[in-house]
């Protein structure tokens, strides 16, 4: 107990109307049977759990191209590799600020008829994949932290830790609700952070839907789960019916790119066979969404863009 933030567990116990400390971590299942502080209890009441959960972390790095690039061109900006530590709370109060700071911006006219700088992804989307990536990353997998990779066409937030094994991260929106920490996510619900209605990612494809802008592609890798905003805009409604999910994937991929890509690298990222990556380009095509560069039908250097 000595070793929790005394200003934040007033804060909290405040919050929830407890006149007792100690009955309010009760209350909430953050001490054990035998009176210990629990895991939970430490990640976000602790001034600083890195001394336990060294992997317990925010980093926020921006590059100045669409790619990270390798060595020497390493595309990384000066400065511009952040880490935040400290309590759950603290890290995403904080790590907001730097992501708010660094992400793109462009000038666009108001309604008032003056140009000013609005975020080329809209802060709610992209704050909900932090508060997300928190809450419910696993805090088991040692030597992994939350990475912020900021880009001038997007922002990619990695989590350690994969979906639940009946989860299909091609169909995000079919996700019900899932907590992996159900103590942390309590308390941040407790605090404002969260609501706990299982809305979170729904509300994240409102956001850029309501800016026009492509929808967020998840992607789960073998230890992790990759959300992927993006500042392109979206397609129509009537051509997204249209498309086949191959197609969609295939789509994805060269959204995330943000390049012109050949076929085989193509089937590699998504995960296709090869005829199948052949119809979804070919309807691709024929709806106007991407477009062939080649010398001649069979030339190994053709690649496929986005119109």
């Amino acid at each position: 107990m000595d070793d929790l933030d005394q200003v934040q567990l007033t804060a909290y116990a405040d919050a929830l109307g407890s006149t007792s400390i100690r009955s309010m971590l009760t209350a909430r299942d953050l001490l054990d049977r035998r009176d210990r502080v629990t895991v939970a209890a430490c990640l976000l009441f602790d001034k600083r759990p890195q001394r336990e959960f060294p992997h317990a972390v925010v980093r926020i790095l921006r590059y100045g191209d669409i790619e990270q690039g390798l060595g020497s061109r390493m595309t990384l900006e000066d400065g511009a590799d952040i880490r935040r530590e400290g309590s759950l709370p603290q890290q995403i109060h904080e790590a907001a600020e730097e992501i708010e700071r660094l992400m793109p911006k462009w000038q666009q006219l108001g309604p008032d008829g003056l140009f000013s700088a609005v975020p080329r992804i809209p802060r709610d989307a992209w704050l909900e994949g932090l508060v997300n990536a928190v809450v419910h990353r696993s805090y088991s997998l040692m030597g992994d932290h939350i990475r912020v990779e900021i880009f001038p066409n997007r922002i990619q937030i990695s989590s350690p830790g994969r979906f639940p094994g009946v989860v299909d991260p091609a169909r995000p929106l079919d996700i019900e609700r899932y907590a992996r920490n159900p103590r942390i996510a309590r308390v941040c619900s407790d605090l404002g952070i969260t609501r706990e209605l299982g809305e979170g990612i729904r509300r994240m494809f409102d956001e850029m839907r309501r800016r026009g802008l492509a929808d967020p592609v998840y992607t789960q890798l073998s230890s992790s789960v990759r959300l992927v905003l993006l500042a392109s805009d979206a397609l129509p409604a009537e051509i997204l019916k249209r498309l086949t999910p191959s197609a969609k994937a295939v789509l994805d991929v060269l959204r995330v790119g943000g390049q012109p890509m050949g076929t085989g690298q193509i089937i590699e990222l998504a995960g296709i066979s090869r005829m199948t990556a052949t119809r979804a380009l070919a309807h691709l095509r024929d709806e106007g969404i991407v477009s062939w560069q080649g010398l001649s039908p069979k030339d190994p250097r053709a690649t496929w863009t986005l119109r």
